[in-house]
């Protein structure tokens, strides 16, 4: 437990900006997840899941949820599965 006033100050903003940031974290995972379960199915509408998830890691890389190059790593690998599924099919 903290116990300075500035710790627990601290204390009380971190768990508000966690609160405010949870939404978009849950939206990117989920969108990602929907996305990689797509292109692992087959499914016809990858590509526009693959859309939403990157709009979704856009969204949250432009809001410091979280840090650009994760965001665009993470769309990097999602377009690259995307591809590789198309070829093979």
């Amino acid at each position: 437990m903290a116990h300075s006033v500035s710790a627990r100050k601290r204390v009380r903003q971190n768990a508000r900006r966690a609160a405010r940031n949870r939404p978009l974290r849950t939206r990117v995972t989920r969108a990602v997840r929907t996305a990689r379960e797509a292109i692992d199915d087959g499914d016809s509408d990858a590509a526009e899941f693959v859309r939403e998830a990157q709009s979704a890691l856009d969204r949250a890389a432009r809001r410091n949820v979280i840090h650009r190059n994760a965001a665009a790593r993470r769309k990097s690998r999602l377009v690259r599965a995307l591809k590789q599924s198309q070829a093979s099919a």
